[in-house]
């Protein structure tokens, strides 16, 4: 018979080959820790730290965007008021040039009364008298009316006459008439020249401004503008009516 307990021996495990089995795995996984460990670096967090670490580094993150946002939306306001000085400097440009120019407005309107003034018709000129002053210096008395002419815009009217002519003296009743006097006096300068002595100047004078020559009827009467031009000579175109409507039609012609 066999013995039960050779039996047992054969059929039940060693215990020493059981933790020696074990030992063997253990022993590889310290061998691969070793590895990592030798390329990967100490760490000084536990494994389960990095999450929270990315995490809080987003957190951190997302406080800088915001302030980002934050920072531009804080410009904005700083842009308005310069956009508001903008505004406000241009309106008190405005305003001021309007009251600039309301203000060089006034010396303009203050300014159209001289011109008003000075604008007003001159004096009326001296009429001379009747008769001829066969002494007096015709060319003097010319160049003067001339000279007076010139200034106020007035024609020149030279009267060439003697003193014992007749016409001479129906037109010196008509000179001294009121109404042709104003026109005389508003309207020309007169000067009065005697042809009827021995005056060899005045009778030069007379050619020299109705140079057609031949017999003269008297009075000559001769329109000069102020720039010394003959406008119209009696002695050609003949004398008007020695009547005050013939004379102060003559007149009213010749002024302007």
């Amino acid at each position: 018979m066999l013995r039960p307990v050779r039996a047992d021996r054969r059929t039940t495990p060693s215990r020493s080959a059981a933790p020696l089995g074990m030992r063997l795995p253990l022993a590889a996984a310290a061998v691969v820790a070793v590895g990592l460990t030798a390329a990967c670096g100490p760490s000084s967090q536990p494994v389960g730290s990095a999450a929270p670490s990315a995490a809080r580094a987003s957190a951190e993150a997302l406080p800088s965007a915001s302030e980002t946002a934050g920072a531009s939306t804080g410009a904005s306001p700083s842009a308005s008021p310069s956009a508001s000085a903008s505004a406000s400097a241009s309106a008190s440009a405005s305003a001021t040039s309007s009251q600039a120019g309301a203000g060089s407005a006034a010396p303009a309107r203050t300014s159209a009364k001289p011109t008003a003034r000075s604008s007003a018709a001159p004096a009326p000129a001296a009429v001379p008298g009747p008769g001829y002053d066969g002494s007096a210096d015709a060319q003097k008395q010319i160049d003067a009316a001339l000279r007076a002419a010139k200034a106020d815009g007035r024609m020149v009217l030279l009267d060439f006459g003697a003193n014992w002519c007749g016409n001479c003296k129906a037109a010196d009743k008509v000179f001294a008439q009121s109404q042709t006097a104003a026109i005389l006096g508003a309207s020309y300068h007169m000067v009065k020249v005697d042809i009827g002595g021995n005056s060899s100047a005045n009778s030069a004078l007379l050619r020299k401004y109705s140079p057609s020559g031949g017999t003269y009827k008297m009075p000559v009467l001769v329109v000069v503008s102020p720039s010394g031009t003959v406008r119209t000579d009696t002695h050609v175109t003949g004398n008007p009516s020695l009547t005050s409507e013939g004379i102060n039609a003559f007149l009213r012609q010749w002024a302007s």
